[in-house]
């Protein structure tokens, strides 16, 4: 089986993060990890907090904490919230882990050695308010593209565009809100780019066929508009710092390097802290999945539409200009953007759902299955609590949640706790058989091509099937005349759910234990079905002792809705 290297687009760490934020990277690439897993194959899934740049700092000083403490407290906060949603990383790290320092450091000193780095002194805006140069971010403004007047001075949040703090009009300090700005002298290193635009399109090239339109349509857009050398370093107190035995001046005044140089190699720094905190007698081998791995390991990407074209085209231009044999993506699943009633979620100004508030108010399954089906893949889709409700109510509730509750608390009234015999199966089992197969070689179709909407209605197609099943045998009719007929019925159903434990586990990993502990089995060590396991139905046999769990998903009422958008307004502000 192969080695498949996850990586989702790192979390940064000023805040719990929205429900897009969560759709758009972490929990789709937990959904495919464990598809794989399920499958045999050996992966990694790789996370981390993005903890350098200018917000961590802000948001340091206004919690009144030491920028390395805010760190360490908000990284252990969204850790939690992870934990609350099943998000099964391998390893979740951080960027400001020494061994990205170590690595980010050695990156940088090979660029430079093949020529890719290049001081430079540059006008910068100074606040004489604040007393310091301000980075990028500490710089707001007026986008010169799309006139948004909250646009910082690295990015427009409204229209992705890149940019320079002198770019902006109307600047202002984001720490003091001063507009008595100056632009002075100083010294910076940069990225050049510009010398890397011809082997980055070429790797691109190599790759984009294979990527969805999304992905590959940014990262030409990129190349096309050209590569540009970049400053890869900043004034700021909390980063990677400049290493002293390469650039001494620098390292003296305290530059540090810029986080969108530093945070892309914490995927390999994560690893190494994966591999360096491996328990007494345990040796995992960081280096293996990174180094030298094209031929043994396939690398797949997680991201929002934002991030594309810093993994697409300019840390591949690092690790290009790095000379060294690392690990490239083969595979990057882009996102557009999941809204709150057609409006923007936002971490900054606080509007639409938040992962710490959705899992307050119900259980991670309904969530992941709910974002996963709806996942915003050909296009931006919209969140509302009405479709939220009525899809939860349709597909869990309904659905699946129905056929596990009346099949067992059916058969155990009629027939007691022991699964019952009844007859052979006939013309109606291996329709039904037919059925589950063909359905469920369409949803790992689906999951192998990383279509996560047309998995999840292939997934729901297994659970209605099961349903039809059901209203075309109507055991509660059927064992008024013909018992040995019903209790058949009822044992197909059975199977029925422990198949369903088994394949529904990427989507809804709780849920899914609950039907398989349902059953004691002896031998129950499938970690999926095979087509003929699927076809014949019989991995629970009759005599099989079970319970009947807990309501799998309880349904949501009206009142429910109007709570729900009473506390988070049906409409975005």
């Amino acid at each position: 089986m192969a080695r498949h290297l996850i990586t989702s687009a790192l979390p940064y760490i000023n805040g719990i993060k929205h429900l897009g934020n969560m759709v758009g990277s972490m929990l789709p690439a937990d959904v495919y990890s464990r598809y794989l897993r399920q499958r045999g194959h050996d992966v990694l899934y790789i996370c981390a907090t993005d903890e350098h740049g200018t917000p961590a700092e802000l948001a340091a000083k206004e919690a009144g904490l030491s920028v390395a403490e805010f760190c360490a407290q908000a990284h252990d906060a969204q850790k939690a919230v992870y934990d609350g949603f099943a998000l099964a990383f391998d390893y979740f790290g951080r960027s400001s882990s020494p061994q990205n320092v170590e690595i980010t450091q050695h990156f940088a000193r090979r660029l430079n050695e093949n020529g890719f780095v290049e001081e430079r002194a540059i006008r910068q805006v100074y606040s004489p308010t604040d007393g310091r140069f301000l980075p990028d971010r500490y710089v707001e403004g007026t986008c010169p593209h799309c006139g948004y007047d909250k646009a910082r001075g690295d990015q427009c949040e409204n229209c992705t565009r890149v940019l320079d703090p002198t770019d902006l009009i109307n600047p202002r300090s984001a720490i003091s809100g001063s507009t008595d700005l100056e632009v002075r002298e100083t010294k910076h290193l940069f990225l050049l780019q510009s010398k890397l635009q011809h082997e980055v399109e070429e790797w691109v090239a190599a790759h984009e066929a294979e990527w969805p339109q999304l992905a590959s349509s940014i990262a030409r857009k990129w190349l096309t508009e050209g590569l540009h050398d970049r400053a890869i370093t900043r004034d700021l107190d909390w980063g990677v710092p400049v290493p002293a035995d390469t650039w001494p001046e620098l390292a003296a005044e305290g530059k540090v390097f810029y986080v969108w140089f530093d945070a892309p190699i914490e995927y390999i720094g994560a690893t190494k802290e994966w591999s360096d905190a491996a328990p007494a007698g345990e040796t995992r081998d960081w280096k293996s999945w990174w180094y030298e791995s094209d031929e043994t390991v396939r690398y797949t990407e997680f991201m929002a539409k934002d991030n594309v074209p810093f993994h697409t085209v300019m840390f591949p231009a690092t690790e290009l200009g790095v000379r060294e044999p690392w690990k490239k993506v083969d595979y990057v699943k882009a996102f557009n953007w999941l809204t709150y009633y057609g409006g923007k979620f936002s971490t900054s100004q606080k509007r639409g759902v938040f992962t710490d508030q959705a899992l307050e108010i119900l259980p991670a399954d309904y969530w992941r299955y709910f974002l996963i089906a709806n996942a915003p893949e050909s296009d931006d889709s919209s969140f509302t609590w009405e479709h939220f409700t009525a899809t939860v109510n349709k597909d869990l509730a309904d659905t699946l949640g129905n056929f596990v509750n009346r099949v067992l608390s059916f058969s155990r009234k009629r027939f007691g706790d022991d699964v019952p015999a009844g007859g052979e199966p006939g013309e109606a089992e291996t329709k039904l058989g037919e059925q589950i197969a063909e359905l469920l070689a369409e949803y790992e179709t689906q999951m192998e091509s990383l279509q996560f909407r047309k998995a999840a209605a292939a997934l729901r197609a297994l659970w209605s099937a099961g349903n039809s099943y059901l209203e075309e045998k109507a055991p509660w009719l059927e064992i008024k005349t013909n018992p040995e007929g019903a209790a058949l019925t009822l044992r197909t159903a059975m199977n029925l759910i422990h198949l369903y434990s088994v394949v529904s586990e990427p989507f809804i990993p709780a849920s899914s234990a609950a039907m398989r502990q349902a059953f004691t089995l002896k031998d129950d060590t499938a970690t999926w079905i095979t087509e003929a396991e699927a076809k014949s139905l019989t991995a629970v046999p009759a005599g099989t002792p079970f319970t009947v769990p807990p309501v799998l998903f309880a349904k949501l009422t009206d009142e429910d809705l109007e709570t729900y958008k009473e506390r988070f307004g049906g409409e975005p502000a």
